[in-house]
């Protein structure tokens, strides 16, 4: 009988990670090795940070971009665990780091866990190749709720990325993040993001595509939580008979190669 997959949990307080280790213990095939959060936090189900590693197989991080790189480094210099992270609004030092510990360990990294959101992407960039920047203008919509702290989401920057790929360009060299007072005639080809914070919204994004006389909308929404946990642990079970590189969810999913 094949023995249950370790999992740790980092950022074992915070929403996600709350719900993580719930999924883990619900699933038959996985075993709860460890929680563990800030190094200041007290909380009875927090386990030893070293002791949590050491026996874990996978450690699923949703915790912050500064404790995903100082947890990768510490994996890294260990040889394992595999990891799992679904923090967003890393630098790109933050990301150089993170690609020189998963030269060492299998690290599957993604703005959203979601197959649906993953499809979305796909959907996105076969549009934005399809339709001509000179008659459609791309703008990337995301609303989340008042906690989150940074923005664009890390999905929108995803779906960002999947319409400049679409168009065979540069995401950082077209993108409009933010705007304020008279700001001109939007320039062609650019991709806008729009932003909303409130309430308790979980997640909702679109992608519209904008032309003179249509406008094509393609959009998914966030219902619960768990989802994201499932492809989470998805992506762990995964991970585990990986070499050591840098992944995403559509590794996972089988959308490359």
């Amino acid at each position: 009988m094949t023995p249950p997959i370790r999992i740790a949990v980092a950022g074992a307080l915070g929403r996600m990670g709350l719900v993580v280790a719930e999924a883990v213990e619900a699933a038959p095939d996985l075993v709860l090795a460890g929680r563990f959060d800030r190094p200041d936090a007290v909380d009875p189900i927090l386990t030893e940070r070293a002791s949590a590693l050491e026996g874990a197989d996978v450690v699923v991080d949703f915790s912050t971009p500064a404790a995903s790189v100082a947890l990768a480094g510490e994996a890294a210099a260990r040889g394992g665990p595999a990891l799992v992270i679904g923090s967003t609004g890393f630098s790109a030092g933050e990301i150089d780091a993170l690609a020189e510990a998963a030269l060492r360990i299998p690290i599957v990294r993604a703005g959203n866990f979601s197959l649906g959101v993953n499809m979305l992407m796909g959907l996105v960039e076969l549009a934005s190749a399809a339709l001509s920047p000179a008659d459609f203008d791309i703008e990337v919509f995301e609303a989340h709720h008042r906690r989150k702290v940074d923005a664009p989401s890390g999905t929108a920057l995803m779906l960002g990325a999947a319409a400049a790929r679409g168009r065979g360009v540069d995401l950082e060299k077209v993108a409009i993040r933010a705007r304020d007072g008279i700001t001109g005639a939007r320039p062609e080809g650019a991709i806008g993001f729009s932003v909303a914070r409130g309430g308790g919204v979980i997640g909702e994004h679109s992608v519209l595509f904008a032309g003179e006389d249509e406008i094509l909308t393609l959009s998914h929404s966030a219902r619960d939580r768990g989802l994201f946990a499932r492809g989470a642990l998805a992506a762990a079970r995964w991970a585990i008979s990986r070499e050591p590189g840098a992944y995403d969810m559509r590794d996972v999913l089988g959308f490359r190669g």
